[in-house]
């Protein structure tokens, strides 16, 4: 699908020319290591603006040496903005979900390491995006794939970096809808390790700083070569799959979800 053929969803309210500097911050440290900042409310919902901003970042920082992606507020991102999907027109959907997957793989398959500070509550699409980064650390809130229990399908894209993170926990992750705190969150592969609230930045930078220390070609060789069984996947399962993905959104509403999450 053509993203030019397609009107962006209903805007959230924000002045346009507020939008780069309120929802996403570019901070550039000393050694060549950025800090990415999601800056969208309490709850850095993943609406068109902010994953569009997302993807225009990672291009932005391509000469970093290494990419720290975190959260301003309670959450790191509590995912996709529903009640906008409520109001929005079918083509602004499927808008909406190639620049989801778009965004996602942007943070998968940048080259060089990409450490998430995972700063608070990271549900559905906001795990995933955590779960696009190389290395994840997490301080407080709730991680999950609580997508089925709204009532919509998993884009191929998402689907895969979840399984990528996830491995065979996935499977009972996706299905169950569970959310986990981070201690939970270690033992399914979803985060790598737990750090307090008032040291996660820090330890997050240095984490990207070491990783930062191996040659960008060496790299991205391995990281191509870590994700060479879910990019498959996703090449040749997509057009097979997100069709019927679109339609479970576009005809998606409150009545669909589960009437209770389990946790």
């Amino acid at each position: 699908m053509s993203s030019a053929a397609v009107s962006p969803l209903p805007h959230s309210g924000i002045a346009g020319d507020e939008l780069p500097d309120a929802m996403l911050r570019i901070d550039r440290l000393d050694d060549g290591v950025v800090v990415l900042r999601l800056a969208h409310g309490q709850q850095n919902a993943l609406d068109v603006e902010l994953l569009e901003e997302i993807i225009v970042a990672f291009a932005k920082v391509s000469d970093a040496s290494a990419v720290v992606l975190t959260g301003e507020g309670p959450a790191f991102s509590a995912g996709v903005d529903l009640r906008r999907i409520l109001r929005s027109k079918a083509t602004e959907i499927e808008y909406f979900l190639d620049v989801l997957s778009q965004a996602l793989l942007t943070v998968f398959t940048h080259p060089r390491p990409v450490v998430a500070a995972v700063n608070g509550h990271a549900i559905a699409g906001g795990c995933v995006l955590a779960a696009a980064a190389d290395v994840r650390l997490m301080s407080d809130g709730s991680i999950g794939l609580t997508e089925l229990n709204v009532g919509v399908a998993f884009p191929t894209a998402a689907l895969e970096i979840a399984r990528h993170a996830a491995g065979s926990q996935a499977q009972s992750l996706i299905l169950s809808g569970r959310l986990l705190n981070p201690a939970q969150a270690v033992t399914v592969g979803f985060i790598d390790w737990v750090v307090d609230p008032d040291e996660l930045l820090d330890a997050a930078i240095a984490e990207a700083r070491s990783l930062a220390l191996i040659a960008d070609e060496t790299y991205e060789t391995t990281k191509r070569q870590l994700h060479a069984p879910a990019m498959a996947a996703i090449a040749r399962e997509h057009e097979i799959h997100d069709s019927t993905v679109s339609r479970s959104w576009t005809a998606w509403s409150p009545r669909r979800r589960r009437r209770r999450y389990r946790s």
